[in-house]
């Protein structure tokens, strides 16, 4: 049978029907093979579909041809990094002032400290740190914006700049541990905490309430934690969940004890602290505005002969913060307020109303007049009382309207003016109230406005600050009608 008859019966093709033309298989180079393929038959090769163009099309495709590329912008060189020498941070010495250089504190702390502007220890930061720094337990007595936070702070990150953490270690395990009783006073110290370790490579946590709880978690479970600042409720609801253990503990604080008591937490910091190690294991410090018997005996239970600093007399409003009195109708009260604000252009006041539905009322008229405003009260949601804090600390809100549960915990420098809208019916708050303003040594003032609902209450201030203060009357000026912003 010849070739042609033999690929005939294979393919089924008669004599009649000629064969389609196939194309010629590539010639293998020498010493080649085609490995698994039938004798006789080449691999099918896919031949490239070329899409017809019509002569308009590639006109079209012609005139959207790519742009010719941009020159290319050469960045300029970032100006190379100077490390910092403790050198280039002089403080000259000075009488009756101690440096924190003296102190011989760790090269991050202070490149931190200089960052912050520090030169000089307040007083407190002056005692405390001459015994937290050599290992003691401390209870200190002082008002807020004394400086007590950083000298605590300080005494923490020099612990544990100084030893080392173990090897192995849980996520959840801190090794010191800031208790505090409100939310926005923890967010504070956190806040201080991170600017004066950002150089140290400790990690700084926080437990609050009313804030996304998973949230708190992925964070603790992302990395290691040295510093937690946390608030009784929060804390112990992870403690006792599992998720953080106290046993590593090496400095506790307890800052604003005597409101942890009014607030009725010590139940929960006792069981907090039956968590951590024995008293004599662990250094203690406790601070508080006021040294009640009831302070003492905590202390008295939570450390070990503790070195004891008093700053300032007790109840007595700084010497910084000049203190006004305007006696005025409950009517003019608003428009008293506005023209304030407004015809002196002030940046940073803070406002204070006894209930919520004042303050809730007075920041709508202000942001209903034009003043960029905010309210923080018991009924502000978490979430937005941070925001809210965050804005005014950076500028971003004139006015913060605030009831005294709510501002107590307020720790923010720069704030010129305090103003009572009404006066606080508890003395003590009245200098709470007042302590927003003349913080660190910086001036402020203070007006409050005594109208016919609560006047009654000035004897009762007098007689806490020991001295008479001068009731004024408002300029007319001041109490003009607020001109309706038009929509």
């Amino acid at each position: 049978m010849t070739v042609l008859k033999a690929l005939k019966k294979m393919f089924g093709k008669s004599e009649a029907e000629p064969l389609a033309p196939v194309p010629s298989a590539p010639v293998p180079t020498s010493g080649s093979r085609n490995d698994g393929q039938q004798p006789g038959r080449t691999a099918p090769v896919a031949q490239p579909k070329t899409p017809t163009v019509t002569p308009p099309e590639q006109a079209k495709l012609e005139t959207q041809a790519a742009p010719a590329p941009k020159p290319r912008r050469e960045r300029a060189p970032k100006p190379p990094v100077i490390p910092w020498k403790l050198e280039d941070f002089v403080v000259e010495p000075q009488e009756g002032k101690t440096r924190f250089h003296d102190f011989k504190l760790a090269p991050e702390l202070m490149h931190a400290i200089q960052d912050l502007g520090f030169p000089y220890c307040t007083p407190i930061q002056a005692q405390v740190l001459g015994f937290t720094l050599a290992g003691k337990d401390a209870i200190g007595r002082a008002q807020t914006g004394t400086g007590k936070t950083a000298a605590f702070l300080i005494s923490i990150i020099t612990q544990l700049l100084q030893t080392p953490p173990p090897k192995e270690r849980y996520m959840g395990e801190p090794r010191a541990l800031i208790i505090a009783p409100t939310r926005e006073l923890v967010v504070q110290i956190a806040k201080d905490a991170a600017d004066l370790t950002k150089y140290t490579g400790l990690n700084v946590m926080t437990f609050v309430g009313g804030m996304d709880f998973d949230k708190q978690l992925k964070h603790l479970e992302a990395r290691h934690c040295d510093i937690l600042v946390a608030t009784p409720g929060r804390l112990l609801d992870f403690n006792q969940r599992g998720d953080v253990h106290l046993d590593m503990v090496e400095v506790m604080v307890l800052d604003e004890a005597d409101r942890m008591l009014d607030m009725g937490f010590i139940p929960q910091v006792r069981q907090i602290i039956r968590q951590t190690p024995p008293k004599a294991e662990r250094q203690t410090l406790l601070f508080s505005a006021t040294f009640t018997e009831d302070v003492m005996n905590l202390a008295k239970q939570w450390t070990t002969e503790p070195s004891i600093v008093e700053i300032e007399a007790l109840n007595v409003a700084s010497e910084n913060v000049e203190q006004h009195i305007y006696a005025v109708a409950g009517a003019d009260k608003y428009k008293l307020l506005y023209n304030l604000v407004n015809d002196n252009g002030w940046e940073r006041v803070m406002v204070f109303a006894n209930r919520k539905d004042e303050v809730r009322r007075i920041e709508e008229r202000l942001v209903r007049d034009g003043v960029n405003a905010a309210q923080l009260s018991g009924d502000v949601p978490q979430h937005k009382r941070i925001k809210t804090l965050e804005g005014f600390r950076e500028g971003k809100i004139r006015v913060l309207v605030a009831t005294d549960v709510a501002g107590r915990g307020i720790h923010i420098d720069g704030i010129s003016h305090v103003i009572n809208f009404t006066l606080p019916e508890v003395p003590d708050d009245y200098v709470h109230r007042i302590g927003r303003t003349g913080r660190a040594g910086a001036a402020g003032v203070s007006i409050s406005f005594a109208g016919e609902d609560d006047s009654y209450q000035l004897p009762s201030i007098e007689t806490l600050l020991g001295r008479k203060i001068s009731c004024e009357t408002p300029p007319t000026h001041l109490l003009r009608a607020v001109e309706r912003k038009r929509p």
